[in-house]
């Protein structure tokens, strides 16, 4: 057994890598699946016979002090959704740790070509935890990217016949998608439900709260940008995005259109990550509004 980079070079004692196999036992290939076999079954750069082979098992996995091996989860569990790369397996772990959570899954949905996270969660007994609440709890703790879009209350997690969570039994997000805070307001100007109206066909809900946040019911910045065009037809207000970083809120939005602001200059932080970096760096970028609003 080897554990090894995406180079294949060994890691050291407590670093994760996949955990590779060789040896007299090992298989030779996928039966009729020569692309897989390729893939799969490499050239063994740890022996000298031309014919060994190591095969890559997808696993992620670490060495322990002791020299055991520990498992812990699947390489084929990392996703990319919108440029960045999340794993969702460390995601569950950081949301198994909410006391009100029994048992999670995270998962990757797409809808209209763009991918979001949906959490499924069952509540633990006495104490169970609201999607609101989860929310708060893991943006305390992950970076606003790896947030799911949705959470999704359930009963227990379908499980396949030998015991593994059934992914393709779990219910439609938009089923019982946890999409209003306590306190829930509902839109009271023309102005606040215009913005709703628009907020509502892109993120494809059938109702927001005036102190609902766009990016806490899934929105990002490419519809971000969609909102704003929107915004521009039905109201004749040209606004930059970064408006909607400051102020993300129908509540926050309409009192900007309300009034006569000048040109302004807007700071905005964004996250910048390199191919294949786990942690973001974070860079400021400044636009200025090219007319008044």
């Amino acid at each position: 057994m080897y554990i090894l980079d995406f180079h294949q070079n060994p890691v050291p004692v407590g670093v994760a890598g996949e955990l590779y196999c060789e040896g007299d036992g090992l298989a030779r290939e996928y039966l009729n699946r020569p692309e897989l076999t390729a893939e799969k079954f490499i050239r063994d750069p740890f022996n000298n016979e031309p014919s060994a082979r190591l095969y890559r098992t997808g696993d992620l996995a670490r060495y322990l002090p002791d020299g055991s091996i520990e498992f812990i989860g699947r390489l084929d569990r990392q996703v990319k959704v919108r440029g960045f790369r999340i794993e969702l397996q460390e995601l569950e772990s950081i949301l198994s740790q909410h006391p009100g959570v029994s048992k999670n899954v995270v998962i990757v949905k797409s809808e209209n070509g763009e991918k979001y996270l949906v959490s499924y969660f069952v509540p633990a007994p006495g104490a169970g935890a609201t999607g609101e609440a989860l929310r708060r709890f893991l943006r305390e703790k992950l970076p606003g990217y790896m947030v799911p879009s949705a959470f999704v209350a359930l009963d227990s997690l379908p499980l396949t016949p030998n015991g593994k969570i059934d992914h393709a039994a779990l219910p439609a997000s938009e089923e019982k998608r946890d999409e209003y805070s306590p306190g829930f307001v509902g839109p009271r100007t023309p102005t606040e439900e215009g913005l709703a109206r628009i907020w509502e066909a892109l993120l494809g809900i059938p109702r927001v709260g005036i102190h609902d946040n766009f990016f806490d019911l899934g929105g990002h910045s490419l519809l971000g940008f969609q909102m704003m065009a929107r915004i521009e037809q039905r109201f004749g207000k040209n606004l930059p995005v970064a408006v909607l970083f400051q102020s993300p809120t129908i509540e926050q939005l309409a009192k900007i259109l309300s009034e006569e602001t000048p040109a302004q200059s807007w700071s905005l932080l964004i996250p910048l990550q390199p191919e294949g970096s786990r942690f973001p760096f974070v860079g400021r970028l400044f636009i200025r509004s090219s007319r008044s609003f």
